[in-house]
């Protein structure tokens, strides 16, 4: 119960912030929320009696239609194979935020949605980072100094690299997206009470599910003997904290950000004395500059997928099948035992 009570303040608390953000944004407010009126009679229900549920990007949409199931029409305001980070949103994105039944988003990460949210006027909002916990990330991530669990969060006793900041990728730590996911699940139970045992349910069934793949994960990476890969941009620090392992980035928590000469040296010293084999790019950011360092120091290259969009270039179709090929790379990158 208490959980649920804290829960509940802190839906507020982003509510309370979300209304004072709306009064601040003046005309452009007011220009929104007058399109908003001549929807606000249809939210009641939509034309086939579903819930409109609108998610911010990928793991948003992923949690939406696993939990809501066939009570819920879930559409994403980040298409396949764009880079969500820089998204910007179109007027007509804009004010279809405002039809939504529920609007489920990952604050922080996307600021043109911070606006338009703040802006909707829209009652049931499922804001990611109000059911767990953020920590500051840097380029480096040190998780094999201490790491430990405390309550369900992973905390770690190294040390932080530069270009940190309050880290947004909770969704990569399966511990981490299965508070986020039961958050939703209370979300949608508030909009659509009738479906509320359907909603626990399905959250129940993809808690489990998370649980399975953080025991992949913790038994999957126990035997690797090298403890350190490098990545494209600091995506992956919960899973590093999780699973004792040291993330490298090669920027910072913004994938478009530029590596300095004194950070690729640092790359470099770091590969050579930890015995990296492997560096990390993405699908949906250039890979130039891990091609770049992983040539001139004779390294591998392979996919970390961020798992911010599925695309054709993906190595599954949902979260899951990707999240388990980031296992096997990761296995590979560290020279772990085959299973």
């Amino acid at each position: 119960m208490a959980v649920m009570t804290a829960r509940r303040r802190s839906r507020s608390r982003i509510r309370a912030r979300i209304t004072a953000t709306a009064l601040a944004a003046g005309a452009t407010a007011l220009g929104l929320l007058s399109v908003s009126a001549c929807g606000q009679d249809d939210r009641e229900e939509s034309a086939d009696g579903r819930l409109r549920v609108i998610a911010s990007f990928y793991p948003m949409e992923f949690l939406a239609e696993r939990i809501g199931g066939d009570h819920v029409s879930v559409s994403t305001l980040t298409e396949p194979g764009t880079e969500p980070h820089d998204l910007d949103l179109s007027p007509q994105q804009t004010a279809r935020l405002t039809e939504a039944d529920v609007i489920v988003y990952l604050q922080g990460l996307q600021p043109a949605v911070d606006e338009a949210v703040a802006q909707s006027g829209v009652d049931h909002i499922a804001e990611a980072t109000s059911f767990t916990t953020l920590e500051t990330h840097g380029n480096e991530v040190d998780g094999t100094r201490g790491a430990h669990t405390d309550g369900g969060h992973a905390h770690e006793d190294g040390e932080e690299g530069g270009e940190g900041g309050e880290d947004p990728h909770i969704w990569l730590d399966p511990v981490r997206f299965g508070e986020v996911a039961q958050g939703v699940g209370e979300e949608l139970a508030d909009a659509d009470p009738g479906h509320a045992a359907d909603y626990q349910r399905n959250t129940e069934r993809l808690l489990s599910e998370l649980d399975d793949l953080n025991g992949e994960f913790t038994q999957g990476l126990a035997d690797a003997p090298e403890r350190t890969f490098i990545t494209t941009h600091a995506a992956f620090g919960y899973l590093a904290e999780r699973y004792g392992l040291r993330e490298e980035a090669i920027t910072g928590l913004d994938p478009e950000s530029e590596p300095s000469a004194a950070r690729m040296r640092d790359l470099q010293d770091i590969a050579e004395a930890e015995g990296v084999r492997t560096v990390f790019f993405e699908t949906l950011v250039s890979d130039e500059t891990a091609r770049t360092l992983a040539g001139d120091l004779g390294l591998e290259t392979a996919v970390l997928d961020p798992l911010e969009g599925i695309t054709d270039e993906s190595a599954g179709a949902d979260y899951f099948e990707v999240m388990r090929a980031n296992l096997a790379a990761l296995r590979q990158a560290l020279g772990a035992t085959a299973s």
